[in-house]
């Protein structure tokens, strides 16, 4: 089968150790299911893991790819949950928990093989394209909203860092969810993409918002983490699902415990969340954005989008 895989590490030029090529088809396993690739979604996880975080050269070759949606053997359409292990599904129940294509191989692939359980039934309102934009990006940013912050509608919400695909999941979600959402970017091209995507008010990182808010979605760190705290009314939340730009310092802990605020860390989420988010995507007719879409032989393309950050939204690989 067609796959874009990591063949050997090269950290300081992680796309030379890139090959798409053939591969061989993922074996029958007890308890899990191969499912044929429709259409995949790129994350930086796939460029940290050219750039060795996480693997190894002993684990290569080793196909990239968390995200993905496709047909099931029966004909079902389905969407694939890219968490494997830390409860026994599928696998040991000693087994940690990891992504597809760290210790299992990965999405950017005709064919992927995961735990059954770890289907989820594609909603028909759905193409393949926007269902492999769920997994990981639109499944954090509805975990710390809804999960992490609990927010409901009428609350508000910053979200810094427009255009990375947590963030810009964060706004649509937001939106959709009834929620006054303020985002920030350094870019005005982004500042004002986020008033498309329905931001109530977009401005630069720091800049003073219209009134303190109920929660932060943050995903940059040290670059916004002062701001993010100030940002918060008494008794705020900031959810975090990581830190691009560094992590955070000095913390700020006068400012929380003076203000009782809460910080919440949020990884992905469960296969009942995707399941929720699934639903929630097609009962609200809210969509992901996709930034574009390219084939699997020009994967190399999209992961240079991707480094550079000029992205707004997803960007899809097409495997057919």
């Amino acid at each position: 089968m067609r796959a874009a895989y990591v063949d050997h590490l090269v950290p300081d030029a992680p796309l030379d150790g890139l090959v798409v090529g053939d591969r061989p088809e993922p074996e029958a396993r007890e308890g899990w299911t191969t499912v044929q690739v429709k259409a995949a979604s790129l994350n930086h996880h796939d460029l940290w893991a050219l750039r060795g975080v996480g693997l190894t050269d002993a684990q290569c070759p080793m196909i990239l790819g968390t995200d993905a949606a496709g047909i099931a053997p029966d004909g079902s359409e389905v969407i694939v949950h890219g968490v494997i292990g830390g409860d026994g599904v599928g696998v040991p129940p000693t087994e940690g928990r990891s992504l597809l294509s760290e210790k299992y191989q990965g999405t950017l692939a005709e064919y992927v093989a995961v735990p059954t359980a770890n289907l989820i039934p594609k909603p028909k309102e759905l193409s393949f394209q926007e269902a492999a934009c769920l997994p990981t990006a639109y499944l954090t940013a509805y975990n710390m909203l809804f999960n992490g912050a609990k927010l409901r509608p009428g609350h508000s919400v910053l979200v810094q860092g427009i255009g990375g695909g947590v963030a810009t999941a964060a706004i649509v979600l937001g939106k959709a969810a009834g929620l006054e959402v303020y985002a920030t970017s350094r870019h005005t091209i982004k500042r004002e993409s986020g008033l498309k995507l329905g931001a109530a008010w977009t401005g630069k990182p720091g800049e003073r918002l219209p009134k303190r808010v109920d929660a932060v979605i943050e995903s940059v760190g040290a670059a916004t983490w002062d701001s993010s705290v100030k940002a918060l009314r008494p008794g705020g939340t900031i959810a975090v699902c990581g830190a691009t730009s560094g992590d955070a310092s000095p913390a700020q802990l006068t400012r929380i415990f003076f203000n009782e605020l809460k910080v919440v860390g949020c990884t992905m989420g469960s296969r009942s969340d995707l399941a929720a988010l699934a639903n929630f995507m097609a009962t609200t007719g809210a969509r992901p954005v996709i930034d574009s879409e390219f084939p699997l032989e020009r994967v190399g393309e999209a992961l240079e989008r991707l480094s550079a950050g000029y992205q707004t939204g997803k960007i899809v690989i097409n495997i057919d």
